[in-house]
């Protein structure tokens, strides 16, 4: 693929990246600056993207990665260090106020995934998830054991599809 049908195609994204931009930031201005600078950074990395590839994945990705390394950044430049003899931090974690943006969206987005998923799927995932038993289920459902661990695989694969954007790859 040619620099410019790659840019081409991942301009066509922005569409999508726009609403999960502002998602992460909650702040117009801030999911413009993280919009530009994913795309930034995807037009740089191109010869990492493997072609066949699912292109909209691998922009959510970077857009992810992108905000968790700016906050993790913020976070650090917000660390202050006493340099008296005793060396702790001033924040200590009795001090510290913790923001749970990021599990907060991730959350929100499972419990949506969860959500759309048909319920023959989501009702023996979710009593499994809550602790029940493969057997406990096909008794209280009034299915075979065989079919309830069949749902709970599907339901999982189905959830690990749409949750694609938050693997983390090393």
């Amino acid at each position: 693929m040619t620099a410019i049908e790659f840019n081409h195609r991942i301009e066509g994204l922005a569409q999508y990246l726009r609403p999960f931009a502002l998602k992460l930031t909650r702040d117009s201005e801030e999911a413009n600056d993280l919009m530009q600078e994913t795309m930034v950074k995807a037009i740089s990395n191109k010869d990492k993207f493997t072609e066949g590839t699912n292109l909209k994945a691998w922009m959510y990705t970077i857009m992810k990665n992108t905000f968790i390394t700016a906050y993790h950044r913020t976070v650090r430049r917000n660390t202050f260090i006493d340099s008296t003899e005793n060396l702790h931090y001033l924040n200590s974690s009795g001090h510290v106020t913790s923001n749970s943006a990021v599990s907060n969206f991730v959350l929100d987005d499972v419990d949506e995934a969860v959500d759309e998923l048909k319920e023959e799927y989501s009702e023996p995932f979710l009593m499994h998830f809550n602790g029940f038993k493969y057997h406990e289920i096909a008794e209280k459902l009034d299915i075979p054991i065989g079919t309830v661990k069949n749902r709970i695989h599907i339901a999982r694969k189905l959830l690990k599809e749409r949750l694609e954007m938050y693997a983390w790859s090393n």
